[in-house]
């Protein structure tokens, strides 16, 4: 069974950073789409960055393009999501989310309904 548990949040400074880990188990994640995903309060459930296993392929929201990075950890099986100059905006619930093989097509990789397995978030809050 895939478990995807985050880690990382908590509460830092407008302008500072914070790095998101995701531990993955329960399959060989080698094929996977590895995503993460945010929610504020009152708000839809929103794309942030994706990353293909297997090619290393990234793809990110125009919101956090240049400030977030995304990346794996192929022996540590984790995934981790470098967040830098962050702002009050970017405060919500971090979530982990995995795609089984096939991978899907870039313009479909921000839709949650495209991912199969979903961590239990994480809170980031940034302070103004």
């Amino acid at each position: 069974q895939v478990q995807l548990v985050e880690s990382g949040g908590g509460l830092v400074q407008a302008g500072g950073s914070l790095r998101l880990s995701c531990a993955a188990s329960g399959r060989t994640f080698s094929s996977y789409v590895m995503a993460w995903f945010r929610q504020a309060p009152g708000r839809e459930r929103e794309f942030v960055a994706a990353i293909n296993w297997s090619s290393g392929s990234t793809y990110y929201a125009d919101s956090v393009k240049g400030r977030f990075t995304i990346s794996r950890d192929n022996a540590e099986t984790t995934v981790y999501l470098q967040m830098n100059s962050l702002k009050a905006e970017d405060t919500a619930v971090y979530y982990c989310a995995a795609r089984r093989p096939p991978a899907t097509v870039p313009q479909l990789m921000r839709f949650p309904s495209k991912y199969d397995y979903w961590g239990q978030g994480t809170q980031l809050t940034v302070s103004s």
